[in-house]
């Protein structure tokens, strides 16, 4: 069965189904992505600056606020390199016209700035230095994540854009789970560690680079790239392209409501909840999460393509973290944690299974596909960038956890619901 979306409204539009060994190659490339950024970000990065606080492990009642804000300022600070690098990265790549393709010369470059601040962030010891080594590293990470994703609408045909989309997303689990591992496994210190996230990051991405077919692009219309042309191309009118704007902000609610529920979990276990042994009981519960996502996100991308229809997936989605939210809200133990870790899991898979899919169906226009994924992927990056600030200030605010993930409920469901606006889209 075919999605009623009309797959034909440009002549640019693919139809040639994509290779077993192309998805394979493509998924291989997100797993090293997700790595680099996700491993750190959980892992290595609130550890170098709570080093640099001089709480090292010693987070307790006194000062784990202070790491909290400290982290999410930093991430905050990131953000917003991201924001621009997202959507600046893919109207350059609109543009390209070099010989070895359109998306290819992006792809490499963010791929050796991502790697270039991983590398730096292994140096840095102070905070100003730990800021601009994480900074670089998420630009290098956006102007990858544009290329690779602007790939979805170029080469695959809207009948295999929920299996091709289930693979950006599922893979983010098996990599933070790996990079994690294999830091805690070899007691790895801070520039071991970045350079083996680099190295890998490199390892998994330089084989699809290699096999892709990226035709260059000999001419474009878009004009000479100036401050004000990409600015004024950066505005996609909700008014003319709703079903863009109504995708666009279910992807901003569901991740904000996705990363209030997740980044602040160990400090919810260590003192929402009073764990004993908080260390053990996180990776517990973030292996639940993530066996969660992997499974629905595959499955959810494949059925989406089965019965042709997205929206229900993703309103599912919204739902299930929203409930996940409210059984922790309203039972606070580590049994109740785990329930909603599943629920979490389960919907934030189903959502990035088919989320991205339905992205790519809704595009304004095909011709812009890398600038108007870029603006779309910003909704996933930076809402999860703020998490860490907008959580913190949260329980600052509230004085406990509860309005945290009352909050990420609220978020969840109604990221859900809007995309019930999309009209264009089954």
């Amino acid at each position: 069965m075919t999605l009623d979306h009309d797959a034909h409204h440009s002549p640019t539009t693919p139809w040639q189904r994509v290779s077993s060994k192309w998805i394979g190659l493509f998924g291989l490339s997100w797993l090293g992505i997700w790595l680099a950024q996700l491993a750190p970000f959980q892992l290595t990065l609130p550890n170098q600056i709570n080093d640099w606080l001089d709480i090292g492990t010693n987070v307790d009642e006194s000062n784990w606020k202070q790491s909290v804000l400290t982290f999410g300022v930093v991430s905050g600070i990131s953000a917003a390199f991201a924001l621009v690098a997202f959507p600046l990265t893919g109207s350059l790549s609109d543009r390209t016209t070099s010989r070895y393709g359109r998306r290819r010369p992006w792809i490499v470059g963010g791929t050796a700035l991502f790697a270039a601040g991983l590398i730096a962030l292994g140096f840095s010891d102070n905070i100003i230095a730990i800021t601009i080594g994480w900074c670089a590293t998420l630009t290098g990470f956006s102007a990858v994540s544009a290329a690779l994703t602007a790939l979805i609408s170029d080469q695959v045909p809207v009948f295999q854009r929920g299996v091709v989309s289930s693979w950006v997303s599922a893979p983010q689990a098996i990599g933070v789970i790996i990079g994690i591992a294999l830091v805690s496994a070899f007691g790895l210190g801070f520039l071991p560690s970045y350079a083996l996230f680099a190295v890998l990051l490199i390892a998994c991405v330089a084989p699809f680079v290699l096999y892709l077919n990226d035709p260059p692009n000999p001419r474009h219309d878009k004009g000479r790239i100036s401050i004000r042309a990409v600015v004024s191309e950066l505005w996609i009118s909700p008014r003319e392209h709703p079903d863009f704007g109504w995708t666009l902000l279910g992807r901003v609610l569901v991740n904000l409501g996705n990363a209030l529920g997740t980044s602040l979990l160990f400090f919810f276990l260590k003192f929402g909840i009073h764990s004993t042994d908080a260390d053990s009981d996180i990776l517990l519960v973030t292996a639940v999460y993530m066996v969660f996502v992997v499974i629905s996100a595959l499955v959810s991308g494949k059925l989406s393509d089965v019965v042709g229809r997205r929206k229900p997936f993703v309103l599912a989605a919204g739902v299930s973290q929203g409930a996940a939210a409210v059984c922790i809200a309203v039972v606070a133990n580590l049994p109740m944690t785990m329930v909603a870790a599943a629920l979490l899991g389960a919907g934030f898979g189903a959502f990035l299974g088919v989320d991205q899919a339905l992205a790519t169906q809704v595009l304004p226009d095909a011709e812009h596909n890398g600038q108007d994924l870029g603006i779309m992927n910003i909704a996933m990056a930076v809402p999860q960038a703020l998490g860490p600030l907008v959580g913190a200030a949260i329980v600052e605010a509230t004085g406990g956890f509860t309005g945290l993930f009352v909050a990420s409920a609220i978020f969840g469901i109604l990221g859900g619901v809007s995309v019930l606006l999309v009209r264009s889209v089954r």
